[in-house]
């Protein structure tokens, strides 16, 4: 949901290297700290790091430009071209006001800059959004960047005061029912948008969207926005297209070649009225929460939602909270949920299998999901954890050495920023047996089919990161992806008719086939 991500170009037209953020979470003891006294005991051997391999900006431009090798190039693609061109580390050119990067297609480089991360990782953020809460905005914001876009002391004081709220188990658990309620009733859409064929619109993936912004309306503000109908009201229309039009123009301003710094361009001040639009919204949200929580407080502290303890924290932290959750939990959450329905539709026997294992926990269709029920579905998971590794989200994760390091036999001064382009590695043989294949039993400790899945390299599959900046949002992604997958299987037989699903990179990496699902209901 949150986290710090890289993204290496699009899928079906590979443009650039573009960099997703997410904000994440602090988790002590999970890192060895190196001091940043400490020498990497392999750098007076080392290579010069001007001597690692990559292309020009000349080349670059030719690669992408109509005729070049990666011109429409998907993302695994263009990561393969690279790998294969200069290989498994490679320096990207400074390039439109943005710093040198490398890109290693290595989990041992992952290890050594989760281990280099100390107790502030830094890594890269988008600048229009910076700019927005800080130049633009400062008093609305009251000088809070939040976790998208603080670094150093201010980010870890933020996640110090919200992590223990948003990373405990037993306060996700209090919504089950409510995303619950809000998935039973995708549910009834579903069956009313499908044809004569039984098939999903070709914009399913807008549906999905509703979905999960009606479940983050839900996990963050304590509301339903309302955007599931059909038929949306003028706010909820606006809310739709306000966060359609923030990943549509962020990456156009910040990944893209773009001239905002030095000019204000219509792009950019249209991005600026979304934003003005999306926070009035949340303000006006919380405020509205403010109203009801007063009126009808929660009896004790173990029922309080997220919200009604972040506002006894700090009302702006609150805000803020909702605001970086509404932007990065929508379009994620649901990408994630694809890629898992197209896995589990193109596998009809995996797919029997996880709808036998839910009958035994929901023996009616519409039998309800609760915290008790869904303790122990642990292929549910799995089904998740491959749909994941096999269509992921985003590409990877990206970093700041935090120290020089030695990288490949390269030095890597402290503050080179370092993408660690994963998603090409989970789909590789030398780490993932059969990697091409849906096998949700890898995951399982008593099934593993002689296919690596827990005992692959650590450092290769993780989806949420890592470390102090691992997803904060992590366990209300997981449990939106649990219910909605659930709830889909258990009422459906589904089945993918249409080839291979393409990927395209925008701020997150999204399908670019029509997303016609044939979805026919089960007998019981």
């Amino acid at each position: 949901m949150l986290r710090s991500i890289v993204k290496l170009s699009d899928g079906c037209s590979a443009r650039t290297i573009i960099i997703r953020c997410r904000s994440v979470q602090a988790v002590p003891n999970a890192v060895n700290a190196v001091p940043e006294s400490t020498v990497d005991p392999e750098w007076a051997d080392a290579l010069p790091f001007e001597n690692i391999p990559g292309p020009s900006n000349f080349t670059v431009l030719r690669y992408f430009a109509p005729g070049g090798s990666l011109h429409n190039a998907t993302l695994q693609e263009m990561h393969g071209f690279f790998r294969k061109t200069y290989g498994d580390l490679l320096r990207m050119p400074a390039a439109f006001g943005r710093k040198e990067m490398l890109l290693s297609f290595n989990p041992d480089d992952y290890q050594k800059l989760f281990r280099a991360d100390g107790q502030w990782p830094i890594r890269r953020a988008l600048d229009s959004f910076i700019y927005y809460r800080k130049k633009l905005r400062p008093e609305v914001f009251h000088g809070l960047g939040g976790l998208v876009s603080e670094h150093g002391e201010p980010w870890h004081k933020f996640r110090t005061v919200v992590n223990p709220v948003m990373m405990q188990p037993k306060t996700i658990k209090l919504y089950v029912d409510k995303v619950d309620v809000v998935s039973r009733e995708f549910m009834e859409i579903m069956k009313s948008i499908r044809d004569e064929k039984n098939e999903l619109p070709a914009d399913f993936d807008q549906w999905l969207n509703r979905w999960a912004l009606e479940s983050i309306g839900v996990l963050a503000m304590d509301t339903r926005l309302g955007v599931l109908g059909e038929n949306l009201s003028e706010e909820a229309d606006h809310i739709v297209k306000n966060i359609r039009q923030f990943f549509e123009l962020t990456y156009q301003l910040d990944v893209l070649p773009s001239v905002w710094k030095i000019v204000k361009t219509p792009k950019f001040q249209k991005l600026m009225k979304a934003l003005d639009d999306l926070t009035g919204m949340v303000k006006s949200k919380v405020d509205d929460a403010v109203v009801r929580l007063d009126k009808n407080p929660s009896v004790d502290n173990e029922n309080q939602s997220v919200l009604e303890k972040l506002l006894k924290v700090d009302r702006n932290i609150a805000v803020l909270m909702a605001f970086d959750m509404l932007m990065a939990g929508v379009d994620t959450t649901a990408t994630g949920t694809i890629g898992i329905l197209h896995c589990l539709a193109t596998n009809p026997d995996k797919q029997a299998k996880l709808r036998e294992e839910l009958r035994t926990i929901l023996p009616n269709k519409d039998s309800p999901l609760t915290p008790e029920n869904m303790r122990n579905l642990p292929y549910l998971r799995a089904c998740i954890k491959e749909g994941i590794r096999i269509c992921p989200p985003t590409a990877g994760n990206l970093r700041e050495a935090g120290k020089d390091l030695v990288l490949q036999g390269y030095r890597v001064p402290k503050g080179t920023d370092v993408a660690m382009a994963a998603m090409l590695l989970m789909k590789d043989e030398q780490y993932f047996g059969r990697a091409n294949d849906f096998l949700p039993e890898r995951w399982l400790k008593e099934e593993t089919g002689g296919c690596p899945g827990k005992n692959s390299h650590p450092f290769v599959y993780l989806p949420f990161g890592f470390g102090p900046r691992t997803c904060i949002g992590k366990r209300m992604a997981n449990l939106e992806m649990e219910i909605i997958v659930a709830r889909i299987t258990r009422m459906f037989d589904f089945r993918w008719n249409y080839g291979p699903l393409r990927i395209r990179g925008a701020i997150v990496n999204i399908p670019d086939n029509e997303l016609k699902f044939e979805m026919r209901e089960v007998d019981k």
